[in-house]
Protein backbone atom coordinates (compact mmCIF):
# COMPACT_ATOMS: atom_id res chain seq x y z
CA UNK A 1 0.00 0.00 0.00
CA UNK A 2 0.83 3.49 -0.66
CA UNK A 3 0.77 6.94 1.23
CA UNK A 4 1.40 10.47 0.94
CA UNK A 5 3.62 12.22 3.51
CA UNK A 6 3.52 15.76 4.38
CA UNK A 7 7.40 16.94 5.52
CA UNK A 8 7.13 20.98 6.96
CA UNK A 9 9.86 20.71 8.98
CA UNK A 10 13.62 18.47 8.35
CA UNK A 11 11.34 16.33 6.18
CA UNK A 12 11.66 19.06 3.46
CA UNK A 13 15.45 19.23 3.20
CA UNK A 14 16.62 16.04 5.27
CA UNK A 15 15.34 13.04 2.88
CA UNK A 16 16.64 9.62 4.12
CA UNK A 17 13.94 7.51 2.73
CA UNK A 18 13.17 6.06 -0.10
CA UNK A 19 9.60 7.40 -2.34
CA UNK A 20 8.08 7.20 -5.50
CA UNK A 21 7.37 10.65 -6.03
CA UNK A 22 7.88 14.03 -4.31
CA UNK A 23 6.51 17.49 -5.04
CA UNK A 24 5.73 21.02 -3.22
CA UNK A 25 2.20 20.86 -0.79
CA UNK A 26 0.43 22.91 1.64
CA UNK A 27 -2.03 21.74 3.89
CA UNK A 28 -4.81 24.89 5.23
CA UNK A 29 -6.04 25.08 9.17
CA UNK A 30 -2.16 24.82 10.57
CA UNK A 31 1.17 27.04 10.83
CA UNK A 32 4.25 25.81 11.92
CA UNK A 33 5.86 26.81 14.70
CA UNK A 34 9.66 26.49 17.18
CA UNK A 35 7.21 24.70 19.95
CA UNK A 36 8.93 21.12 20.07
CA UNK A 37 11.79 19.96 22.23
CA UNK A 38 14.40 17.73 20.70
CA UNK A 39 15.92 15.26 22.89
CA UNK A 40 17.54 13.35 20.43
CA UNK A 41 18.05 15.46 17.42
CA UNK A 42 18.85 19.21 17.72
CA UNK A 43 19.67 18.83 21.46
CA UNK A 44 19.72 16.54 24.02
CA UNK A 45 17.84 14.87 26.81
CA UNK A 46 19.45 17.45 29.55
CA UNK A 47 19.65 20.39 26.68
CA UNK A 48 16.87 19.59 24.66
CA UNK A 49 16.86 21.79 21.29
CA UNK A 50 13.62 23.30 19.49
CA UNK A 51 12.18 22.15 16.44
CA UNK A 52 8.83 22.38 14.75
CA UNK A 53 5.43 20.83 14.94
CA UNK A 54 2.50 22.40 13.54
CA UNK A 55 -0.32 24.18 15.49
CA UNK A 56 -3.89 23.98 14.16
CA UNK A 57 -4.61 27.84 13.02
CA UNK A 58 -8.11 28.50 11.40
CA UNK A 59 -7.45 30.38 7.99
CA UNK A 60 -3.45 29.83 7.76
CA UNK A 61 -1.80 27.75 5.51
CA UNK A 62 1.59 25.75 5.93
CA UNK A 63 3.77 25.30 2.81
CA UNK A 64 6.03 21.97 2.21
CA UNK A 65 6.63 18.54 0.88
CA UNK A 66 4.98 15.74 -0.02
CA UNK A 67 6.07 12.90 -0.33
CA UNK A 68 4.46 9.24 -1.85
CA UNK A 69 5.96 6.70 0.18
CA UNK A 70 5.78 2.88 0.34
CA UNK A 71 3.75 1.94 4.03
CA UNK A 72 7.38 0.13 4.86
CA UNK A 73 8.94 3.43 4.96
CA UNK A 74 6.70 4.26 8.11
CA UNK A 75 9.23 1.99 10.34
CA UNK A 76 11.43 4.49 9.67
CA UNK A 77 10.02 7.79 9.93
CA UNK A 78 8.35 6.49 12.89
CA UNK A 79 11.47 6.18 14.37
CA UNK A 80 12.86 9.36 13.33
CA UNK A 81 10.13 10.94 14.47
CA UNK A 82 9.70 9.19 17.86
CA UNK A 83 10.18 11.89 20.29
CA UNK A 84 6.75 13.12 20.33
CA UNK A 85 5.44 13.14 17.34
CA UNK A 86 2.05 11.58 16.06
CA UNK A 87 0.74 10.48 12.76
CA UNK A 88 -2.68 12.67 11.76
CA UNK A 89 -4.12 12.44 8.69
CA UNK A 90 -5.21 15.12 7.11
CA UNK A 91 -6.59 16.94 3.51
CA UNK A 92 -3.23 17.87 1.70
CA UNK A 93 -2.83 19.95 -1.49
CA UNK A 94 -0.04 19.38 -3.84
CA UNK A 95 1.20 21.49 -6.73
CA UNK A 96 0.04 19.25 -9.60
CA UNK A 97 -3.75 20.66 -8.34
CA UNK A 98 -5.03 17.65 -6.28
CA UNK A 99 -6.24 17.27 -3.08
CA UNK A 100 -5.45 13.74 -1.29
CA UNK A 101 -5.08 12.82 1.92
CA UNK A 102 -2.18 12.41 3.88
CA UNK A 103 -0.11 11.34 7.20
CA UNK A 104 2.12 13.84 8.78
CA UNK A 105 3.47 14.08 12.11
CA UNK A 106 2.38 16.51 14.80
CA UNK A 107 3.21 16.91 18.39
CA UNK A 108 0.92 18.53 20.16
CA UNK A 109 0.88 20.31 23.93
CA UNK A 110 0.13 16.55 25.37
CA UNK A 111 3.56 15.10 24.63
CA UNK A 112 6.80 14.29 27.07
CA UNK A 113 9.23 16.93 24.89
CA UNK A 114 6.59 19.91 24.23
CA UNK A 115 8.12 23.03 25.35
CA UNK A 116 5.40 25.66 24.20
CA UNK A 117 5.26 29.03 22.90
CA UNK A 118 7.67 32.07 23.78
CA UNK A 119 8.96 35.02 22.72
CA UNK A 120 10.75 34.86 19.41
CA UNK A 121 13.81 36.35 21.36
CA UNK A 122 13.75 33.97 23.47
CA UNK A 123 12.86 30.60 21.19
CA UNK A 124 16.31 32.23 19.06
CA UNK A 125 18.44 32.44 22.05
CA UNK A 126 17.53 28.95 22.58
CA UNK A 127 18.08 27.85 19.24
CA UNK A 128 21.20 29.40 19.23
CA UNK A 129 22.49 27.64 22.44
CA UNK A 130 21.50 23.58 21.33
CA UNK A 131 23.24 21.43 20.09
CA UNK A 132 22.47 17.51 19.62
CA UNK A 133 23.81 14.13 17.91
CA UNK A 134 22.44 15.75 14.19
CA UNK A 135 24.26 18.99 14.57
CA UNK A 136 23.33 22.33 15.73
CA UNK A 137 19.88 23.43 16.09
CA UNK A 138 20.35 27.02 14.35
CA UNK A 139 21.75 24.79 11.58
CA UNK A 140 17.98 23.26 11.75
CA UNK A 141 16.63 27.01 11.39
CA UNK A 142 19.02 28.21 8.55
CA UNK A 143 18.49 25.20 6.08
CA UNK A 144 14.66 25.54 7.43
CA UNK A 145 14.49 28.65 6.35
CA UNK A 146 16.34 28.30 2.87
CA UNK A 147 14.42 25.46 2.09
CA UNK A 148 11.20 27.37 2.03
CA UNK A 149 12.55 29.82 0.19
CA UNK A 150 13.64 27.15 -2.56
CA UNK A 151 9.71 25.91 -2.74
CA UNK A 152 8.51 29.59 -2.66
CA UNK A 153 7.18 29.56 0.79
CA UNK A 154 6.38 32.28 2.89
CA UNK A 155 6.49 31.62 6.79
CA UNK A 156 6.81 34.55 9.06
CA UNK A 157 7.63 32.62 12.19
CA UNK A 158 10.71 30.97 10.74
CA UNK A 159 11.78 33.96 8.71
CA UNK A 160 11.67 35.98 12.17
CA UNK A 161 13.43 33.67 13.39
CA UNK A 162 15.78 33.07 11.36
CA UNK A 163 16.75 37.25 11.36
CA UNK A 164 17.10 37.59 15.12
CA UNK A 165 19.29 34.12 14.68
CA UNK A 166 21.70 36.01 12.26
CA UNK A 167 21.44 39.22 14.27
CA UNK A 168 23.04 37.46 17.40
CA UNK A 169 26.33 36.91 15.41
Amino acid sequence: MRHWVFGYGSLIYKVDFPYLARQPAHILGWERRFWQGSHDHRGTPEAPGRVVTLVESAGQRCDGVAYWISESVFEHLDHREKNGYQRLDTPMNLADGREVIATVYVADAANHAFLGPASLPVIASHIAGSHGPSGSNREYLLTLAESLRELGAHDQHVYDLETLLLDRC
